[in-house]
């Protein structure tokens, strides 16, 4: 039997140990190599992350500087577009809020056209025919004649002879949400701070507010609410939205109550501008009625259950109303195709027709449906 030396078996052993070593080595190597490049993977996308992290910071830094600069441009040119409106002639005297508002009337009022046209409230320039004064933002002097007014809205439309204007931007009052950013501008409290800007948010649409004055009581309906600060000279001036856009006509503080204020929502006055700017009159139709919707019956009679359409509470004598056989107590639902369930719907549609136009009224009397046929009168001049 052949037996291998002991020598022989020894070296076959340490040549066996040395291969065993070099392979655990170079599987050691392997894996090492392995996790250096899973390691150098990670610290790639971390580097790359931080990378991104740091571009994103700075296109934000960027983005947000690009905003705040595209926000104030957009608000140089607005507040050009507003103007100050008084009752009486300021002969250039340091005025504030005592003398200002109560004695000059002073208000705010935007600019419609470049040929002259200036939206404003009524109670600053008063009724249709009367006459105000004008201020631009250039500090042009002028004499506004009031050309149509609105006693229920609150609004007038005051003309002043001047060409080339730059007139604001009307937006959409009906897609307007709550707590979209919105920017109050006007004069509140004197010639010295014209054309205040005061930031916001649209607090509540659709409010109707009661107001006492000089022993009577009337009622604003479909109003925007807003917590930018309004002040009494701010009335008639534009509530915009971000992009510069007129949403509102500021009109009405309720002074008992703070950050809290009110416009009339402009798509209302839409088809009077429209039609004052392209034909330089506007003969308003009237459906001879005081109406009100269901945000007004729990002030006037808890007794009264108004789902939908509006309230007829006044029929006026000899009127298109009284002549069709609407009477008091009658619901209006739809006025032709369009469904109605607020004043702001009724009086809106209304602007667009013309007197002698027909209209079909679909009423509930007596919780029964009916129709009525009515030629629509033209409204006296307030």
């Amino acid at each position: 039997m052949y037996c291998q030396k002991p020598e022989k078996k020894a070296i076959q052993l340490k040549i066996k140990k040395a291969l065993m070593t070099i392979l655990f080595s170079i599987s050691l190597m392997g894996i090492g190599a392995c996790f250096y490049k899973m390691y150098d993977a990670i610290d790639t996308q971390k580097y790359a992350r931080e990378a991104q992290i740091e571009r994103t910071s700075a296109e934000q830094s960027i983005a947000k500087e690009v905003e705040e600069k595209q926000k104030n441009e957009v608000m140089e040119k607005v507040t050009a577009t507003v103007v100050g409106i008084s009752k009486l002639k300021n002969n250039g005297t340091s005025i504030f809020l005592q003398d200002s508002v109560s004695k000059l009337g002073l208000g705010t009022g935007v600019i419609l056209s470049e040929n002259g046209y200036i939206l404003t409230n009524q109670h600053v320039c008063g009724s249709k025919y009367s006459n105000c004064y004008v201020t631009l933002e250039n500090g042009d002097f002028y004499n506004g004649n009031v050309v149509w007014s609105d006693s229920d809205l609150d609004l007038a439309i005051v003309k002043i002879q001047a060409l080339g204007l730059d007139p604001i931007t009307i937006g959409d009052s009906d897609h307007i949400k709550i707590a979209d950013p919105v920017y109050a501008i006007g004069n509140p409290i004197g010639l010295e701070f014209q054309r205040t800007v005061t930031a916001g948010i649209i607090s509540g649409k659709n409010r109707t507010i009661k107001i006492d004055e000089e022993d009577k009581s009337s009622y604003m309906e479909d109003l925007i609410q807003t917590d930018a600060t309004i002040n009494p000279g701010n009335s008639g001036g534009p509530l915009i939205n971000e992009k510069g856009e007129m949403i509102g006509i500021n009109s009405v503080k309720i002074t008992s109550a703070e950050g809290i204020g009110f416009a009339i929502p402009i798509n209302i006055m839409k088809p009077v501008i429209e039609k004052m700017i392209q034909d330089n009159k506007f003969e308003e139709a009237s459906i001879g009625i005081f109406a009100y919707d269901k945000g007004v019956i729990p002030y006037l009679d808890a007794n009264i259950k108004l789902e939908k359409g509006i309230y007829v509470a006044q029929v006026e004598e000899k009127g298109a109303a009284m002549q069709a056989g609407l009477k008091v107590g009658d619901v209006i639902t739809q006025i032709d195709t369009l469904q109605v369930n607020t004043m702001s719907d009724l009086r809106t549609y209304i602007y667009t027709k013309k007197p002698d136009d027909e209209v079909k009224l679909t009423i509930l009397r007596n919780g029964k449906e009916q129709n009525v046929n009515l030629k629509l009168g033209k409204k006296e001049t307030a």
